[in-house]
């Protein structure tokens, strides 16, 4: 029974019940819908297929709603059944489906687990984050990692502009990682990237944590940080706050960008 709703609890299934709740919903009224309509109207069939397409649409992304999902969730129940629709009706080769399928799979690989999905930061977040760490540490040799490093920009920016660190990038996606490794090449950068999962790290080697991940993952990294990081160590944080936990700094990277978290840790 634990077992059970440990597994329930798990985003990427609670979408594919969502969406199988919504789907008897849909069907269930299909047949009544269409019995009503047929008695005083030719039923134009693509229109009422459409129509129950946005009905499971809207129920589905409901639902998501009432069991307070992510909103980014609800955005995926919504547009979904559309997507699967126009895709039907479009006459696409199969061959598109497989790409499209590979393609997702490298990039997002298991954000339906993680519950992060791929946020690319800034250039007005990495010169925040490089002030602090000229303020805090100014000239001294850190060991620096941004979990969840995507494209590998920040790592980049903060090896080149602090040769003196050790700056690296940990990313779970095969893609982004697979394309921050080129880059990294490319343009001659000692940053290191490493395709994995930040969990499996020892937070204590670093001096800097940076992390741009997504609220659900926010209480099991504050977690980890404070088994882990040394005293003086800080904990960076891009847009989400940790819950009840008061930061040090919140340091403004812009108008329209969002804000720095810092914990420095005891």
């Amino acid at each position: 029974m634990r077992a059970s709703k440990k597994v329930t609890r798990i985003p990427s299934v609670q979408a594919l019940l969502v969406q199988c709740v919504a789907l008897a919903l849909v069907l269930a009224c299909a047949s009544e819908i269409y019995r009503s309509v047929s008695l005083h109207l030719q039923v134009d069939v693509e229109f009422l297929l459409f129509s129950l397409v946005i009905m499971q649409s809207v129920l589905s992304s409901a639902i998501a709603y009432s069991l307070k999902m992510a909103i980014w969730w609800r955005w995926i129940h919504f547009f979904f059944p559309i997507a699967l629709w126009l895709m039907s009706i479009a006459h696409i080769p199969n061959t598109f489906y497989l790409v499209g399928f590979v393609v997702t799979l490298a990039l997002y690989w298991t954000t339906f687990k993680t519950q992060v999905p791929f946020y690319p930061s800034h250039p007005a977040v990495w010169k925040a984050l490089l002030s602090l760490i000229q303020k805090e540490y100014q000239t001294k040799t850190l060991r620096v990692i941004d979990i969840g490093s995507g494209l590998g920009d920040m790592s980049m920016y903060l090896a080149q502009s602090r040769k003196q660190d050790t700056v690296e990038g940990i990313e779970i996606a095969p893609l982004p990682w697979l394309m921050s490794i080129l880059r990294a090449r490319f343009k001659q950068s000692t940053a290191k990237f490493t395709l994995g999962n930040y969990e499996a790290l020892d937070f204590a080697a670093y001096d800097v944590v940076f992390a741009y991940l997504s609220p659900a993952a926010m209480p099991r990294l504050w977690e980890k940080a404070t088994q882990e990081m040394g005293s003086g160590s800080l904990l960076v944080s891009l847009e989400f706050e940790i819950l009840n936990v008061s930061p040090t700094y919140i340091i403004y990277t812009g108008l329209h960008s969002p804000k720095l978290y810092v914990w420095r840790m005891a």
